[in-house]
């Protein structure tokens, strides 16, 4: 199967020579990606079907139909003056890491082998990671769970069912209506489980990944298969018992539910795995500020805050919920308002405004009054444009008050500074 690699904001052109896609298998990614939830009112979300090349916009993960797959990487500068392939390997590496934190992973990215990152797509690279784990897993033993069960019995087990013992057996006493718990492995967790591995399963295309999943489809052939839609995530109980399947509970939302998703087409017509860039830079950034800040008396919060900018003078009605990425507190009071956006802003040298977006700064002053914060954040994706750091890249004062209101940025390609380099720009 051919195997292109892209990323996102960049052009694949159509041709038969080398870094080209030919028209037919462009035509059928690109459809395919129109079918995705993040393509959007006019399906170019995803991907743009150009004149002459695919362009790929902020979305990122793997497409797959007919006889080609297309894997879109974000555009994190890395391995500045290496092969394409070194760099696809090291923003790979950077992605996976990124996932890790957001997820609460714990994944030993040095097992994995330079070439490996440099030859598997990212799906495969997950898939292989999965599968480590689920197979460490199970060697411990498969989670079980006490489910109460009902069945109709000749001798009685756990106790009778009184009410259905005289009406269903009235005329046949020789039969038992008995409910009683039975410590099963049919529980919820194992039938998500199963799901993952089956629809990996359809979406993987390595032969080494297709193997240990058609293996591990066996351990689970005699649980109860349900339809991913169907799927009881509420009943999922993390406890002492199964704490060691936590990991592979979040690594299987993350192949078939929240902001991950697969799109399935008909038959032939192919499967995709995609999720935002943004919603992943948010989870992160919020996450790795949270382990930067603690100890310091600062409390964090993600996605909170959710203030009414309006109310209705008639009715009082709320109108126009607010969820700011990173609202931080300190003694109960908001003092710094945080907001990620993956994109990049140019240098103030070329751009006083940076490129920040107008409705960006009309929403932190939205924050500013409704929360009453000092200090707000813009922060972003660092690249050379900015300078060799990163850090606070501009400040302004709101108009009229003594908010403060800069843009900053965040290096991506090392983690080796990042606590440091978002603690020093939230205590600064």
């Amino acid at each position: 199967m051919p195997a292109y690699t892209l990323r996102e904001w960049d052009k694949l052109a159509y041709g038969e020579g080398a870094g080209q896609i030919p028209d037919g298998y462009a035509g059928k990614l690109a459809a395919l990606a129109a079918r995705s939830a993040f393509a959007g009112r006019g399906g170019s979300g995803v991907l743009e079907h150009g004149r002459h090349a695919l362009r790929a916009r902020g979305v990122v993960g793997i497409l797959a139909a007919g006889d080609a797959s297309l894997e879109i990487l974000p555009k994190i500068d890395v391995a500045p003056g290496e092969t394409t392939d070194h760099q696809n390997a090291a923003i790979r590496k950077r992605l996976v890491h990124m996932l890790a934190v957001a997820l609460d992973l714990k994944i030993d990215l040095g097992v994995i082998t330079d070439l490996a990152w440099q030859r598997e797509t990212l799906l495969e690279i997950l898939i292989r990671i999965f599968c480590d784990k689920l197979t460490e897993a199970l060697r411990k033993g498969m989670p079980r769970r006490y489910i109460t069960c009902q069945h109709d019995l000749p001798t009685l087990r756990g106790q009778l069912d009184i009410t259905r013992q005289f009406t269903r057996h009235a005329v046949n006493p020789s039969r038992l209506a008995c409910r009683f718990d039975l410590l099963s492995e049919d529980t919820p967790l194992n039938r998500i489980i199963k799901a993952a591995v089956q629809r990996l399963a359809h979406l993987s295309r390595r032969p080494a990944n297709q193997q240990r999943l058609r293996e591990l489809a066996f351990v689970y052939a005699d649980m109860t298969e349900v339809p991913v839609s169907a799927l009881r995530w509420d009943q999922v109980v993390i406890d002492r018992t199964n704490r060691s399947w936590q990991e592979l509970f979040a690594m299987a939302r993350l192949f078939l539910q929240d902001r991950y998703q697969t799109t399935t087409g008909g038959a032939g017509q192919g499967t995709a795995m995609l999720f935002e860039m943004n919603a992943l830079f948010e989870e992160y950034v919020g996450r790795l500020i949270a382990r930067a800040l603690a100890g310091t008396g600062l409390t964090v919060s993600l996605q909170g805050g959710r203030l009414f900018c309006l109310s209705a003078q008639d009715s009082g009605r709320a109108l126009f919920q607010t969820r700011p990425d990173i609202l931080i507190r300190q003694g109960g009071r908001v003092v710094h308002v945080i907001d990620t956006k993956w994109k990049r802003i140019s240098a103030r040298i070329d751009d006083p405004t940076q490129g920040v977006s107008q409705a960006d700064v009309y929403q932190m002053m939205a924050y500013s009054q409704l929360y009453k914060a000092p200090r707000l954040t813009l922060l972003y994706p660092h690249h050379p444009g900015l300078g060799k750091k990163d850090a606070v890249q501009a400040r302004h004062r709101i108009t009229g008050h003594e908010t403060t209101l800069e843009t900053a940025s965040i290096h991506l390609s090392s983690n080796s500074n990042m606590l440091a380099s978002l603690r020093s720009l939230v205590l600064d």
